[in-house]
């Protein structure tokens, strides 16, 4: 879940930068065009630059100034850098090859093994929701599964049948040595029950 919860965040904050620079970038543009920009705006006119002679040399005296601006963009730009690394960054294996015996071998999608799993997961008496999320190397995946219980389920049989039945189907049929999963049990909220 937390993983969902980042994914939204960078989504949201991606949409963000990119209003911004669009509307910075359309407003510039439009003024450059001859658009009559409203009071009090950044730029004037198509021939108006951003910093004036004057803005640009007033801390030119100081000798701190520069080192800061310089200090404070290289800082953005790692941020920004780091950032994207994150993003770029796949955390989930697109495919899984799978060894057929006829020394071909074939490719299974990540997405499908999660997929089955987290169906066979769902069908195991007790659990009422499963999520299932594939990470690692493509060549040693590990699964993080998220199963809530109905109310009055004890988790050790449910996990147990969770590691012998559905983790270890996905195993065999992916034709894995093994497949490490961390597993995260929940309960489904219920109502009181009423005592007479």
């Amino acid at each position: 879940m937390r993983t969902m919860r980042i994914g939204r965040v960078h989504r949201v904050l991606l949409a963000l930068v990119g209003l911004l620079l669009l509307a910075g970038g359309g407003s510039v543009l439009a003024v450059g065009l001859g658009v009559r920009p409203p009071f009090r705006w950044l730029h004037t006119g198509p021939h108006d630059v951003l910093l004036s002679k004057a803005e640009r040399t007033h801390w030119r005296g100081t000798g701190w100034w520069w080192p800061v601006v310089i200090a404070a963009l290289a800082v953005l730009l790692l941020l920004a850098l780091w950032w994207l690394l994150a993003a770029l960054r796949r955390r989930r294996p697109a495919e899984i090859p799978v060894d057929t015996g006829d020394g071909e071998g074939a490719v299974l999608l990540g997405g499908a093994l999660e997929s089955a799993l987290t169906q066979d997961a769902a069908r195991q008496e007790g659990v009422a929701r499963a999520r299932i999320l594939l990470r690692g190397r493509r060549g040693a995946p590990t699964a993080r599964a998220w199963l809530q219980l109905e109310p009055d389920v004890d988790p050790a049989p449910a996990l147990a049948d969770f590691t012998r039945q559905a983790l270890a189907h996905a195993r065999e049929s992916a034709g894995l040595a093994s497949l490490p999963a961390e597993v995260r049990l929940g309960a489904v909220g219920h109502r009181a029950e009423r005592v007479t």
